[in-house]
């Protein structure tokens, strides 16, 4: 395998990310008009039970992705539980046919998709560090990440039309159930097209041992890991308290006067400012170094989370700058995150250090989301100021106390 090249492992699992998320971003964006119409008359729990679904789906999901990266470190496998991980996430959309009569099935659709992306991510993430050289592993994920946002531009772009098709001429918004439902089906098909990419990849550790004997146990005892890749963990969790759900952004959006179609097409440009730019700024880290790259996604994301919680009613086309920034910031940290760990990581704990940094991300995401939609509730724009400070504090961590590899 020529690993300096990007291999057919990094195309294929793009692929399987691009029609992954072509999928969910038909349905991401319509979900906080969609519990909005279930709950037409209380209208006032809309934000803490967003909050209470996604941080729950989230968090308690996230747990799996330290276990599944042990698993797949420890079984040497790759390919085999990110398959199963993304056929959980495309199955978890038939649950949403019986959303209508509860607002409980929202959350167990988002609680079972959320279980299938832990399963996947760390052996899925190992499977793209262990497939390509070291020095072009940030614009291996980049790609990876880019075709994720392609994949989700393309999505919102459909489900912008679809809502434009089935929305209700005097209220220009979606006030049929059935409609909803409709553009539901629609998006499992893409989900199980992703899922076959996966079968066209290929093992990159189980030929090297032959038994469970002979490998390397996987580490799970945090503490022994290196003080740098600890700390950056630190600063994740930190972050993270601040990083609610984008459901409050869209919420956000909302109630600055626009429309549900014209903020699925505030959601359309983010994505794919994330899509543009994924793969410059994933190689980018690979010739400056991740540390300088993080330490401005940060930074762009506490300007554009302030710029959320500030602008006026009367201000709110400064929204068609905001959005494409907050796009730039995910092209700037999300791969490059996954670079830095799998950088700093033992090589026997690869996919058990992801794990981490997943698990840790996502179990913050409980307390964020809670947090923001009770401070939604009573000010909304103090969950947007929150996490401008918080990921300053982060930085600050960054700056002073890690170290790269």
């Amino acid at each position: 395998m020529q690993k300096k090249a990007l291999t057919r492992n990094v195309f294929m699992t793009g692929l399987t990310s691009f029609f992954t998320d072509i999928s969910s971003e038909m349905i991401y964006p319509l979900l906080q008009a969609f519990v909005r119409q279930i709950l037409a008359s209380a209208r006032t729990l809309v934000g803490p039970l967003l909050g209470i679904i996604e941080g729950i789906a989230e968090s308690t999901a996230s747990l799996l992705k330290v276990y599944a990266g042990y698993v797949s470190d420890r079984l040497a496998k790759r390919k085999a539980p990110a398959i199963a991980g993304y056929a959980t996430s495309a199955l978890s959309k038939l649950l949403l046919l019986l959303s209508s009569i509860s607002w409980v099935f929202v959350l167990f659709f988002r609680f079972l998709d959320r279980v299938g992306k832990g399963v996947r991510t760390a052996p899925r993430d190992a499977l793209i560090s262990e497939s390509i050289d070291k020095s072009v592993r940030g614009k291996a994920f980049g790609l990876q990440r880019g075709m994720d946002f392609a994949g989700a531009t393309l999505g919102v772009v459909i489900a912008y039309f679809l809502v434009r098709a089935f929305m209700d001429p005097a209220t220009q918004e979606l006030q049929s159930i059935d409609a909803f439902r409709t553009i539901f089906i629609i998006s499992i098909i893409p989900a199980f097209i992703g899922v076959l990419f996966l079968f066209l990849t290929k093992e990159t550790r189980a030929g090297a041992v032959t038994t469970a004997k002979d490998r390397p146990r996987p580490n799970l005892n945090f503490r022994t890991y290196g003080k740098s890749l600890q700390l950056f963990f630190l600063s994740q969790a930190v972050f993270t308290l601040g990083n609610s759900s984008n459901q409050f952004l869209l919420l956000r959006t909302m109630d600055l006067g626009f429309l549900l179609s014209t903020t699925i097409l505030f959601y359309l440009i983010f994505n794919l400012s994330s899509s543009l730019f994924s793969t410059f700024f994933g190689s980018l880290s690979d010739k400056i170094g991740r540390k300088k790259v993080l330490v401005g996604g940060y930074a762009l994301y506490a300007a554009v989370y302030a710029s959320f919680g500030l602008i006026p009613l009367d201000l709110g086309l400064l929204l068609w700058v905001v959005w494409p920034f907050y796009g730039l910031y995910y092209a700037m940290t999300e791969g490059v995150e996954k670079a830095f760990v799998a950088d700093m990581a033992p090589e026997e704990s690869r996919a058990t250090a992801l794990g981490f940094y997943h698990t840790i991300v996502g179990i913050g995401l409980l307390p964020a989301s809670i947090i923001a939609g009770i401070l939604y509730s009573f000010l909304p724009s103090a969950p947007f100021l929150f996490g401008a400070v918080t990921s300053v504090v982060a930085i600050g961590i960054i700056v002073v106390a890690v170290r790269e590899k």
